[in-house]
């Protein structure tokens, strides 16, 4: 069966999303925060991913 990506109820900040991408590449959660940071200060497209990202990955259930 394939993992899907979905936001995490239990390793989140603000929604989530950082928490989801972790777990779907089983890395540590930081490193994936530090990423978003970079690219928000960087290119600074890094909040408008973000939103889109928490508009469309679902919210996980509580089991994942």
């Amino acid at each position: 069966m394939r993992q899907k990506l979905y936001r995490s109820n239990t390793d989140k900040m603000v929604a989530g999303i950082c928490g989801g991408i972790a777990e779907y590449f089983d890395v540590d959660s930081t490193i994936i925060r530090l990423l978003w940071i970079l690219l928000f200060i960087g290119a600074g497209s890094g909040l408008i991913a973000y939103i889109i990202c928490w508009l469309v990955i679902p919210k996980g259930n509580y089991y994942n």
